[in-house]
């Protein structure tokens, strides 16, 4: 039983720290507050849903969305699971 627990606090405490440090990443090339163009080439996306950003980064992982940034952003996205898209978007969505 402990074992179990452990490593459900475990997983969740990686998920938490993966997403958090995705986001800090994207904070790099974006902005602080996500009002940059990243690396001069990609949309501001500053005030977009959490919808908009997580429909782009499935995008980027799956190949079906993105301009100049693609091959860039594919390396960012490659290895999040949807649960981490999906909390990443919202993160960045809640930056006002």
């Amino acid at each position: 039983m402990k074992k179990i627990v452990l490593t459900a606090m475990l997983t969740a405490v990686t998920a938490v720290s993966l997403s958090a440090a995705s986001v800090a990443a994207c904070a790099g090339c974006h902005g602080a507050g996500f009002e940059k163009a990243a690396l001069g080439k990609s949309q501001i996306i500053k005030g977009w849903d959490a919808a908009k950003v997580e429909a782009s980064l499935n995008g980027y992982k799956n190949g079906t969305y993105g301009g100049p940034m693609k091959g860039v952003m594919l390396g960012q996205v490659k290895n999040l699971t949807d649960a981490d898209i999906a909390d990443i978007a919202k993160q960045i969505a809640a930056i006002k």
